[in-house]
């Protein structure tokens, strides 16, 4: 069950469970508390088990009036290939297109870095995204931020526009 998080504390309390059982990805404790934070004032959604057990979340970041941003988004390591983190992008990307946006992005470390992000980037070519700019320096050099975007159309979010 995915639902929208609105209350502060909730979103803190699910960010914060999900984020530190992922140090392979969230593994500077600033850099993690500081998206714990930004999440709070944020478009936010939960994925729950059966028992009410937060299994993931997805925050949304506006970065343009026509673009959103995939801001941060976490799937505990015990529910990874389960659908549950392709259930999350596409409740994010159902909400965004009510919303008017007309693409999404989000960035990541460029493929062939580290293993773990290997696996970000085939999750997010799976969910449509297109390569869009690699920025060496951004982050620092052992970090090369990938940016993906995917252009949002309810009829195919596969399509290159």
């Amino acid at each position: 069950m995915i639902r929208q998080i609105e209350n502060p504390a909730e979103k803190k309390s699910i960010a914060s469970q999900i984020l530190y059982f992922l140090p392979e990805w969230f593994g500077i404790p600033e850099s993690t508390a500081q998206y714990i934070e930004d999440s709070l004032s944020r478009p936010f959604f939960a994925a729950f088990d059966e028992q009410g057990m937060p299994q993931g979340f997805i925050v949304l970041r506006e970065t343009s009036r026509f673009t959103c941003e995939i801001m941060v988004m976490g799937v505990r390591p015990d529910c990874h290939r389960q659908g549950i983190g392709t259930a999350l992008w596409e409740t994010f990307r159902q909400y965004a297109m009510e919303k008017g946006y007309l693409y999404a992005q989000v960035k990541t470390v460029q493929e062939g870095k580290y293993p773990a992000y290997d696996l970000t980037n085939h999750f997010y070519q799976k969910c449509g995204f297109k390569e869009l700019e690699l920025f060496s320096s951004l982050w620092d050099e052992q970090n090369p931020c990938q940016i993906y975007v995917q252009y949002l159309d309810s009829r195919d979010s596969n399509v290159v526009k």
